[in-house]
């Protein structure tokens, strides 16, 4: 006597049952694709370590972030390489920086795209790191928070639709939502990296946006990997300084401490699926050991499925094609 099909295989027969009751969705509008922005006219440099990632000057990033709208994915991230540095990294506030001039290029050319800015000193300061250095080599966390508070304004007078912090510095929220709140920029969200993590997965991107530390490292404001209740308490502070969405960096190894995140504060979370996660991807698809299509959707149904309602991917684009 054959067993009767159960319930559940019933449902998985046909691909439109299986559509109809899938519990988590990926789609082009949970996506942010990040961007790498440099000065220059015409210039557009393959990132060694990125494959499919560039370096790009001004009009280009308006090209790539138009190629994104048109993909319908959600919006883009920009982090600026300036054209030189210094120890409190001005570049990062400077009205013609390259982050807000490329911010202004892009609401001018897709008014309707949503637009972050990385609010951070590491790509700008000649040491590497996310704030001011005392004399001691240790970062000051409250002249830090002075010079993000300007580059927060300066970013968002360049039209800038969020802000996402992402230095981890102490009070750094409430200090951005003050000086917003100050200039009446009242309504732009803060997208806070509240749960950002000392990881071996940035490599890439510190080549990419030429912000490795010259000395020392980032784990006296950086979170222990193996922390989650912590992560918990930061991200409950960041919200309750002000914070619109909490995100949790990197995404694949701390599935769990996305989950908790969001159901300990019920508020909208980001996962940052970043650049080490993005280069093994490609790497091991290089190598033919993965299909890229399958892994890649696998893995962002994986970090939707933990609770995030943002994945900002560098796989963005190429998501938008598959899924299309």
């Amino acid at each position: 006597m054959a067993f009767p099909a159960t319930r559940l295989r019933r449902l998985r027969k046909t691909a439109v049952l299986r559509a109809l009751v899938r519990e988590t969705t990926l789609g082009p509008s949970h996506l942010i694709y990040p961007m790498f922005v440099v000065h220059g006219s015409d210039t557009r440099t393959p990132i060694a370590s990125m494959p499919g990632i560039d370096h790009l000057s001004i009009g280009h990033a308006v090209e790539e972030a138009g190629e994104a709208a048109a993909l319908g994915v959600a919006g883009v991230m920009l982090f600026g390489l300036p054209a030189s540095k210094d120890e409190q990294g001005s570049g990062a506030w400077d009205e013609e920086g390259v982050v807000q001039l490329a911010t202004r290029a892009i609401k001018a050319a897709h008014p309707d795209l949503f637009v972050v800015t990385d609010v951070c000193l590491c790509e700008y300061t000649s040491h590497g790191h996310c704030g001011v250095l005392r004399s001691d080599g240790v970062v000051d966390n409250d002249q830090t928070l002075e010079l993000l508070a300007r580059t927060a304004v300066a970013q968002v007078l360049a039209g800038a639709d969020a802000l996402a912090p992402s230095d981890m510095m102490d009070g750094r929220v409430g200090a951005l939502r003050a000086a917003l709140d100050e200039e009446n920029l009242t309504e732009t969200p803060i997208i806070a990296h509240s749960a950002k993590y000392a990881s071996a997965f940035y490599g890439p991107f510190r080549e990419a946006a030429d912000s490795a530390p010259a000395h020392g490292d980032r784990r006296g404001y950086q979170m222990d990997p193996a922390n989650a209740d912590e992560a918990v308490r930061e991200a409950q502070l960041d919200a309750d300084e002000g914070a619109d969405v909490l995100m949790v960096k990197p995404a694949l190894p701390y599935l769990d401490v996305i989950r908790r995140v969001k159901e300990s504060t019920r508020l909208p979370v980001a996962a940052y699926n970043v650049s080490g996660e993005y280069a093994m991807m490609k790497a091991a698809a290089a190598a033919g050991l993965l299909d890229e299509r399958a892994a890649v959707l696998e893995a962002l149904t994986g970090i939707r499925r933990a609770g995030a309602d943002i994945v900002i991917t560098y796989h963005a684009k190429d998501v938008a094609k598959w899924l299309k």
